[in-house]
């Protein structure tokens, strides 16, 4: 099993002598559009950042990919229970490449993800138990169909050209391997001097804490993958983030190596912050494709929030808009760059992707009662968008007995100090009830005013403390 091969670890130290392995890397080329169709229409949104073997970029893929449909695989090692923004430009990767009528494959790496990724980080992963990576897969199994299922509903009209969609966890080809077996009949293919040259083992190594063997095996494990999807599938190419370069050209060496044939990589581009710092969850910025972690309107909110000079690489990168309707947006944001027509555009289109129609409306409504104090779009709520809008405020349901008055629900809600002090705020004008200031403590609650007609009642103390109450019994 790979989890017992994790086991199986000592440490590559520092110290180990390295021999100079130069590898091929190059940034895409532009192609005549008759050659290259596909990639070419990709590489002018930004979407592909480098190719892997060199002259693949510049003849032998564009031919592949016009004979006939092909497979193409990225895989998700389940490190959490969602996956987040910055995984999905490999996503909408696989979509385009599915759109074309080309075969894709998301590989979740319920085995690999016991290994450990080492490409882009400086210390290594905590070991999950077996029941975290069962629980992390069904969470990305979940966002991996909802995202494909939205593309075929919302963006394709039709969805007979569409290739074959297959999710497959890699943990069903490992889970009967023995270590010796496994480093019998694999790891002969692979060259020292060749894992060691990989930017992801340099990085490490070059640090004090250096780098466990667990973690320098993991290039052998992706790149099996790639081979045990060659064999299987006839899947060529490869698609995956820019730190995974080192880890396709493995399986690009070993697939070689064993039949002759040639394959392929393709990656796109890491999502950043406006400070160039990587989108994720080791970060601690990430925003996750899965509503239990990121609210369809706190996704929303980040696409609209984007400074102005990345909102034209974003409308090309995270969405489906032709490059005409593209420049076309933008130029309505030029004419007028009050109205945000163009973040208003991007956020739209990633959210219904991502959360679907539904999920795009709900953002809408939490943006409208939040931010422009309309009543209309509070009363439409759910209790689950309050409390996924005002994440931090304390929720309360209680009985609504005749005569309460505004001091009432506010000491119910906990809004206020209780005595003379949480009187005299509310006659101060320090409390709102939805959308509403109230300044007359003795006041009795009035249907439709204070309580709106799905039960609710938004008290706001100050500029940021928000309540809810849930009357019951109305």
């Amino acid at each position: 099993m790979a989890a017992s091969i994790a086991r199986s670890c000592c440490r590559v130290h520092s110290r180990v002598i390295l021999r100079k392995t130069s590898y091929l890397k190059t940034s895409f080329h532009s192609y005549p559009s008759s050659r290259s169709g596909l990639l070419l229409s990709l590489h002018n949104r930004g979407l592909l950042k480098e190719s892997f073997p060199e002259h693949a970029a510049q003849a032998e893929l564009p031919e592949l990919l016009r004979s006939a449909p092909q497979t193409v695989y990225c895989g998700f090692d389940p490190t959490a229970d969602s996956l987040h923004a910055g995984n999905l430009l490999a996503i909408i990767g696989l979509l385009h490449f599915r759109a074309a009528g080309h075969d894709v494959i998301a590989l979740l790496g319920g085995a690999t993800v016991q290994i450990g990724d080492p490409s882009g980080r400086s210390a290594e992963r905590e070991r999950l138990s077996p029941a975290a990576v069962e629980q992390n897969s069904r969470g990305i199994l979940e966002s991996l169909h909802r995202i494909f299922t939205h593309h075929e509903l919302y963006f394709c009209p039709d969805s007979s050209r569409l290739g074959r969609l297959t999710v497959l966890n890699n943990r069903s080809w490992y889970k009967d391997w023995s270590v010796l077996e496994f480093f019998s009949e694999v790891g002969r293919s692979f060259r020292m001097g060749t894992m060691l040259s990989r930017h992801s083992v340099q990085s490490r190594l070059k640090g004090a804490e250096g780098m466990s063997f667990t973690e320098f095996s993991y290039q052998i494990f992706q790149a099996f993958d790639f081979y045990r999807l060659h064999q299987l599938h006839g899947c060529r190419i490869q698609l995956g983030g820019a730190d995974q370069l080192g880890n396709i050209m493995s399986g690009h060496e070993l697939i070689h190596r064993k039949t002759g044939e040639e394959v392929y990589g393709l990656t796109v581009p890491l999502v950043t912050t406006s400070m160039g710092d990587k989108l994720g969850k080791t970060a601690g910025n990430a925003v996750w494709l899965n509503r239990d972690k990121t609210s369809p309107f706190d996704f929303y909110q980040y696409f609209l929030r984007l400074p102005d000079n990345r909102v034209e690489g974003y409308l090309k990168l995270f969405t489906f808009l032709s490059l005409a309707e593209v420049e076309k947006v933008m130029e309505q944001q030029k004419q007028d760059p009050g109205k945000r027509i163009a973040h208003k555009r991007l956020a739209a289109e990633v959210t219904k992707l991502v959360h679907g129609k539904e999920g795009l409306e709900s953002a809408k409504r939490c943006t409208n009662a939040l931010y422009h104090s309309n009543i209309e779009a509070l009363e439409q709520m759910s209790d689950t968008e309050l409390q996924e809008l005002f994440r931090e405020a304390p929720f309360h349901e209680v009985f609504l007995d005749p005569g309460t008055t505004v001091l009432d629900a506010c000491r119910r809600a906990q809004a206020i100090p209780e005595g003379p002090r949480g009187y005299q705020m509310i006659k101060d004008g320090g409390v709102w009830i939805n959308h509403q200031r109230v300044a007359n403590p003795e006041q009795v609650l009035v249907v439709g005013q204070h309580i709106l007609s799905n039960g609710l009642s938004l008290i706001r103390v100050g500029k940021r403390n928000f309540y809810i109450l849930k009357w019951l019994s109305m």
